[in-house]
């Protein structure tokens, strides 16, 4: 009931898409998700070296033997390594499916993904980059609504309206997200005309996740309104969990803060320290609304089976109503 164009190009399972979490995603947490019968897509920055990006590709490979992609990051930053080298160690170790996220599609990569026969999904902030990307050749686009957790783009629009109208603007499959935490939200993106569903706060709640147990608990303890809107006054607007550091973030920028005092709240390595010690206000998470709805911590297999089981279940009901 649920092959769509997107699992019959991505050659999954189901019409899930991890959504790539930085100092989360990691190998063994893409190959849970790609084992359970989604697309599970490598964090590839998570790896300072050629040959820890390398090494974790193999070790996806020692994992699953299911397709997986690989990120590459264009957001504004330094790295040890460039992504056209990470390009080349992909292709180099057989990878077929490539996401890019950031604020410009790479058009200076674009001819070398194709050239190498790579699936290209490029993540967009709404419909004018959605048409560039496809005119650049990517042959998926991902866009999601202001719900989700992370970058919420430019335009605060919501899922349902954020997704059928990229879908009406591009002839390119849509990947689409934004709350998206159970079949019900699932079998709903669907009808909106994407191809498939991202999800990423969900996915913090389960038992491959590679953070601390403290960190899973309170946010299944959460609800719908522990979220908070950080770092718009640095360009970098993300939602967030709503915690200790979270909330002097938003104090922070209300005061006028610099941006080099709004980064120390929300550095990455405060961010590692909640996820491997579990001190809940140290850093930030990035966490979307649909966080309300999750209420357990199941293995990702699990997680996938009961919401194709529930999507199934919504469509039928919408059939015989």
């Amino acid at each position: 009931m649920f092959e769509t164009k997107i699992t019959r190009m991505l050659g999954i399972k189901y019409p899930i898409i991890g959504g790539t979490m930085m100092s989360i995603t990691s190998a063994d947490f893409a190959a849970a998700i790609s084992d359970a019968g989604g697309l599970g897509v490598l964090c590839s920055i998570m790896y300072q070296t050629k040959d820890a990006f390398a090494s974790a590709i193999d070790r996806i490979r020692e994992l699953t033997d299911q397709p997986f992609g690989v990120n590459l990051n264009f957001f504004p930053a330094q790295f040890p390594v460039s992504q056209e080298e990470y390009t080349e160690i992909m292709i180099e170790k057989g990878v077929k499916i490539v996401e890019t996220s950031g604020h410009r599609a790479p058009e200076e990569l674009s001819g070398r993904f194709k050239e190498a026969g790579l699936t290209w999904i490029h993540k967009c902030a709404g419909a004018r980059y959605a048409r560039k990307a496809e005119k650049l050749g990517a042959d998926i686009v991902t866009v999601v609504g202001y719900e989700n957790g992370g970058a919420t783009g430019k335009y605060d629009i919501g899922t349902l309206v954020m997704v059928p109208t990229v879908v009406n603007a591009v002839d390119t499959p849509v990947i689409g997200g934004g709350g998206v935490t159970d079949g019900r939200s699932l079998a709903a993106l669907l009808a909106l005309g994407a191809g498939a569903a991202i999800m990423g706060t969900r996915l913090l709640t389960t038992q491959e996740c590679p953070i601390h147990d403290n960190l899973k608990q309170a946010l299944v303890n959460a609800t719908e309104l522990d979220t908070k809107i950080v770092m718009e006054s640095i360009g970098g607007t993300h939602r967030v969990w709503a915690n200790e550091a979270a909330h002097k973030c938003a104090e922070l920028e209300a005061a006028g803060g610099s941006f080099e005092e709004v980064l120390m709240i929300v550095a990455g390595e405060k961010a590692r320290i909640m996820y491997e010690e579990g001190d809940l206000d140290c850093g930030i998470v990035s966490c979307g609304q649909g966080v309300g709805m999750a209420d357990d911590i199941p293995t990702v297999k699990e997680l996938f089976d009961r919401m194709m089981a529930q999507a199934t279940e919504v469509v039928n009901g919408l059939a015989n109503s």
